[in-house]
């Protein structure tokens, strides 16, 4: 392989350089990043490229860890390019953070190579990653659950804002004023589709002289366990392994690609408010979409609302999606980093604690005064009206009553009504002390509060909820609950058909 025609398709397929670009170039001094910044250095006049190397000392080797900064230093010297040398105490980081060893280090190394990039000016980082760590990220991925964005590996070019830094850190963190939504660079990965034999080969045929890291022999780290036994047992399978999972992540990549802009679409049609605490979805038309959707939008949701969030566990998505498709109003299934997801008549909303989002699209009371109910009539209500219609002993059916599907209407015992109501309704707000008797539990009195807080209502609309009642007495808690006392029987003559709907609505 000519690894650098290899590293020109990459450049040009993904659009990793422009001409005159500032880059740093992350260099430990071991065969990857040694030949990655020789190849970049005979495509810099090509590309009128500045080049500026950095070097990280993660303070876990001792005299070797010094020993490959200062190659590193003379290396650039005898190049010719300005280099920063950095160093942090990882295994410090590790234990203040409560990361592994593996991860304080990789976050470590990003952040220093950010920092960097922002005082020399960089808009672009470069890194010495290969096919075969890509192979073993796509292993490590799979063995740990991931969806399609994890199978498809690492990307040719990322922003690095996506990735977890450990911010402004005494012990080494981002600089004070330091904002990666605003001067965040790109990560580029050159040499992504050449396999390490062939950098080894292009090291040795340039004469260059890469430093070796031991620690790259441990097994006891996680990557290297699947480098040293996990995938050479595999090859004993398939001699082309590697190339086989290399390839299918370049698939996956494609695919979760399509899926992204299947997302979008589908987040236009479906998300009918957005703001940094919630994001509300349009129930029927989230019940319409396929569930590949439904879960790829949930997880846009929370990464949206919680940038932070590196990780979206599955099972926590498919309860949410579960919830979503089966939960009654009210239900909640909880989500990451604080986040629920609640569910209304006509709404899903993805929030944090105590935020309810905009207000449900219910007929909601804003006012105080109780409002009389036309019986039979329509009462208007702003932009949502109530339909009232008595309905003869031979104009209504049992099993249409027992199996209405909308709990904006309800069918309630037109004579029992009368005799509790003189012919009198109204709509009002819940006022302190309100109880009634909830159709299903045997005539036992509870609070209306009570029951909206079981009911998962949220604390903002519980009081705007409106309430049907004769005098004193609550006939149904509109949206939620018939009152036991007014329930249709087989005793029953006349009905008292009640149904909310928008005064646009043409049903």
């Amino acid at each position: 392989m000519n690894v650098v025609a290899a590293v020109r398709r990459a450049i040009k397929r993904y659009e990793l350089l422009n001409a005159g670009d500032r880059l740093v170039v992350g260099v430990s001094g071991g065969p990857d990043s040694l030949c990655l910044l020789h190849v970049l250095l005979r495509l810099q006049e090509e590309w009128d490229l500045q080049l500026h190397v950095a070097h990280l000392n993660h303070r876990m080797r001792g005299e070797e860890a010094e020993a490959d900064a200062a190659f590193v230093a003379d290396l650039a010297y005898r190049w010719g390019l300005p280099v920063t040398v950095g160093a942090r105490d990882v295994p410090a980081l590790a234990r203040t953070h409560r990361l592994s060893l593996e991860e304080a280090a990789r976050q470590a190394r990003y952040t220093f190579l950010a920092e960097v990039a922002a005082q020399v000016g960089a808009d672009k980082i470069a890194v010495g990653h290969n096919a075969d760590d890509q192979v073993e990220t796509v292993v490590m991925h799979w063995l740990r659950g991931a969806g399609p964005a994890g199978l498809r590996g690492m990307l040719p070019k990322t922003m690095l804002s996506h990735y977890h830094l450990l911010g402004e850190a005494p012990s080494g963190g981002l600089k004070p004023g330091f904002s990666m939504e605003r001067e965040g660079p790109w990560l580029i990965r050159p040499l992504l589709g050449v396999p390490r034999t062939e950098i080894e080969a292009y090291c040795r045929e340039h004469g260059l002289q890469p430093r070796f890291d031991r620690s790259n022999l441990d097994t006891t780290y996680y990557r290297n366990r699947l480098r040293h036994e996990l995938l050479p047992l595999l090859e004993t399978y398939n001699s082309r392994i590697r190339e086989v999972l290399w390839r299918s992540a370049e698939v996956m990549a494609g695919d979760v690609e399509v899926l992204r802009l299947a997302c979008e679409a589908a987040w236009a049609r479906t998300v009918q408010a957005e703001s940094d605490e919630a994001v509300v979805f349009d129930r029927t038309a989230w019940a319409h979409l396929p569930i590949g959707l439904q879960r790829g939008l949930l997880r846009s949701a929370v990464v949206r609302l919680r940038h932070s969030l590196r990780d979206v566990p599955y099972e926590v998505i498919e309860n949410a999606v579960e919830v979503a498709a089966r939960g009654s109003v009210g239900a909640q299934a909880s989500l990451p980093a604080g986040l629920t997801l609640s569910v209304t008549y006509d709404r899903l909303i993805v929030a944090g604690p105590g935020v309810a989002g905009p207000p449900p699209d219910w007929p909601l009371l804003y006012d105080q005064a109780p409002v009389p109910v036309a019986v039979p009539g329509i009462t208007p209500l702003g932009e949502w009206q109530l339909e009232a219609q008595v309905l003869p002993s031979d104009g209504w059916e049992r099993t249409a009553v027992e199996l209405n599907p909308d709990p904006w209407q309800a069918y309630l015992d037109y004579q029992v009504v009368q005799r509790m109501s003189s012919g009198a309704l109204y709509l009002r707000r819940r006022q302190p002390g309100d109880r009634f008797r909830p159709l299903g539990l045997g005539g036992h009195r509870t609070r209306v509060s009570q029951l909206l807080i079981n009911l998962k209502v949220p604390r903002p609309w519980r009081d705007a909820i409106p309430l049907l009642v004769a005098g004193d007495t609550i006939l149904w808690v509109c949206g939620f609950r018939l009152d036991d006392t007014v329930r249709v029987t087989e005793h029953t003559q006349e009905v008292l058909h009640l149904r909310f709907s928008r005064v646009d609505d043409e049903r």
